[in-house]
């Protein structure tokens, strides 16, 4: 591409404030200093070449990952500016290096779309390694500065000629400030893929020296995006539908595409950031389905105007959509920019929207009739949800009290002391009823392995005993029965939801069922910090009157040679092999015990791995596997 070096020099470079508070508290920019902290440097330096290949100054953005630990950013766009800054008399390039919120996205004429609003990315990313060198080829010359934490390191010096154009960033991470410093391929390599399904024709590519490398181009788009996320389900359209248009400034474009799913997939994103939390963008989209879907169903007779109207649940059931606006001006909420908070945008996403469905189902008939089936068949299937959620909670009230026969509750009110343990069995679940603290620690039984969420529309999920003792259990209603019903987070009964499996194969199944439920329907509890995996050990080793648990093989091949030749070794697969003061000693005493906290690092990732573990998908799921096989430490057959 040629060099595009006009409206664009040091004069544009604005200053708001110093890097010193960064190294002092890196969350606050970042989000954390653990895995996902340290692969958002890469995001923001990356997101600065994107938003030159958003303004048409980049078509290739190349990703390395170095043997010794650090990792190169290179980009074809016009390179960070050189020159000395009017104001400051020192290279723009150092500024921008150096300061917090100085960049050229502060200047509408130099980027008129940007991810990178804040103008914090590359000064932090600078501010939490241990060196970091630029490269930059513009005005015929090759251009080097090193720095150290931050720091100058040498001036800005040419260092040969060029008629090329474009920056290298390199960097290598603090270890003195990151839990670790080692970069994941396949961490990247999503976000790389995103950003170029996003940016229709731009090529990134990402590769490990000495390792593997792939490179991203699709020329189709977001619509290529909508068919990847739909492979192996059964679309109701041919291909996806495309949505274009500019209103104000604001350029949208979305794909969407229904499935005969039963849930929805929907991802949104502001100037090729992902907007995790949604916000008035979606709130546009949203509002344009449910009153155009309605509006088309009345108009083909497939709604009787006596019939109750669809809501949103109905309508975006199987649904699978990218929205991706380009917006001036965005107002995130915090630097990770999570959620779109522009009032504007939900009545322009929505008027640009509702004129592309109304022509698409004007235009094709036949999929009209297929896709207003599919929604009321899903409002059928609520409003089923429904009335078999009142009956239970009926029920209850006429029976006293409303909570499950089969839960052994706990003393205590007090929501912030209490937990509960949803147990495999009967057996097991006996056994920890008379290891357990009566006063703090409540236990669930369950019979069997729950329902597979994943493949079951609402009304079976609210059919199923065991689904519905956990949610009553609980206390807090569940997502997806009621359009935007809020998850009452606040009545939850317990502030540790602990799920106690078997280490076997069945109890690993189980628990990915709970926790596929959990994440589908109880969200909110994970985020909140409130669900745990329990700990059991695997082992008991004993010699005489000694004996001890472990909890891996490490840990068993440590205590095997502490106790030299004569002792006995257990492997326990069941809960229910242990008597109570040995499950309450090694698994359910706080003082003592070993839990892991359920978290969500990332929606998107995790809500992959949920479809192709538990979805419909066979093909998918032999892949992972085929995959993932090399890696099984304990194989239970």
């Amino acid at each position: 591409m040629p060099p595009k070096n006009d409206g664009y020099k040091a004069d544009q470079i604005q200053v708001l404030e110093g890097l010193e508070a960064v190294r002092k508290r890196p969350a606050m920019y970042i989000g954390s200093t653990g895995e996902s902290g340290l692969h958002h440097l890469v995001y923001e330096v990356v997101d600065n070449s994107v938003d030159e290949a958003m303004n048409g100054h980049c078509d290739t953005i190349d990703v390395t990952l170095h043997s010794d630990g650090s990792c190169s950013v290179r980009d074809n766009g016009r390179g960070i500016p050189v020159d000395n800054h009017p104001v400051y008399k020192v290279p723009a390039l150092e500024i921008v290096m150096t300061k917090l919120h100085a960049g050229g996205k502060f200047d509408s004429d130099t980027y008129k779309v940007s991810g990178g609003l804040h103008g914090v990315g590359v000064s932090v990313v600078n501010a939490l390694s241990k060196w970091a060198t630029v490269e930059v080829h513009r005005d015929g010359g090759i251009y080097l500065q090193k720095y150290k934490f931050g720091n100058i390191d040498t001036k800005l010096e040419k260092i040969g000629d060029s008629e090329d154009h474009g920056t290298t960033v390199s960097f290598m991470p603090d270890d003195g400030i990151f839990e670790t410093i080692k970069f994941d391929f396949s961490i990247l390599r999503y976000r790389l893929r995103e950003l170029a399904y996003l940016n229709a024709g731009i090529k990134i590519s990402i590769s490990q020296e000495k390792g593997e490398s792939e490179t991203f181009q699709y020329e189709g788009g977001i619509s290529e995006y909508v068919t990847y996320l739909n492979a192996g389900r059964t679309a109701l359209m041919s291909k996806p539908l495309f949505v274009s248009g500019e209103k104000d400034q604001v350029q949208v474009e979305a794909a969407l595409q229904w499935t005969t799913a039963f849930r929805e997939n929907i991802h949104t994103f502001t100037n090729n950031i992902a907007t995790r939390e949604g916000g008035t963008h979606l709130s546009g989209l949203k509002t344009s389905l449910t009153r155009t879907i309605n509006s088309v169903a009345r108009k083909r007779k497939q709604l009787k105007e006596k019939d109750p109207p669809l809501d949103g649940n109905d309508v975006r059931e199987g649904l699978t959509v990218i929205l991706s606006i380009k917006v001036p001006e965005p107002q995130f909420e915090g630097q990770t920019k999570t959620k779109l908070g522009n009032s504007e945008i939900k009545g322009i996403v929505d008027t640009i929207m509702s004129e592309c469905l109304s022509d698409f189902f004007a235009e094709n008939p036949s999929d009209s009739q297929i896709i207003i089936s599919k929604c009321i068949q899903a409002f059928q299937a609520r409003e089923a949800a429904k009335k078999a959620r009142d009956l239970t909670r009926r029920k209850g009230i006429l029976e006293g009290g409303g909570l499950p026969g089969k839960l052994a509750d706990c003393q205590s009110k007090d929501p912030a002391l209490s937990e509960i343990f949803i147990v495999e069995g009967d057996s097991a679940g006996g056994t920890a009823k008379q290891g357990r603290d009566r006063g703090t620690q409540a236990i669930l039984p369950l019979r069997g392995k729950i329902l597979n969420v994943e493949k079951s529309r609402i009304d079976k999920i609210l059919a199923n005993t065991e689904v519905m003792a956990l949610i009553t259990a609980m206390g807090c209603n569940i997502t997806g029965v009621e359009e935007d019903e809020v998850f009452e987070l606040e009545k939850a009964r317990y502030h540790k939801l602990i799920i106690m499996t078997d280490a076997d194969v069945d109890g690993s199944h189980i628990r990915t069922l709970l926790l596929t439920f959990l994440y589908r329907h109880m969200q909110g509890l994970i985020h909140a910090g409130y669900v745990y995996i329990a700990q059991p050990p695997l082992y008991k080793i004993s010699k005489g009157k000694k004996l001890d648990y472990a909890y891996d093989d490490m840990q068993l091949a440590k205590l095997t040679k502490e106790y030299g030749s004569g002792y006995s070794i257990s492997r326990y697969k069941g809960l229910g092999e242990m008597n109570a003061g040995q499950l309450w000693e090694t698994t359910m005493d706080p003082s003592q015990r070993t839990l892991l906290q359920v978290t969500i690092e990332d929606a998107e990732l995790a809500d992959k791995a949920f479809e192709e573990l538990m979805g419909d998908d066979v093909q998918k799921r032999r892949e992972f596997i085929e995959a993932n096989a090399t890696a099984v430490a304990n194989l239970d057959i």
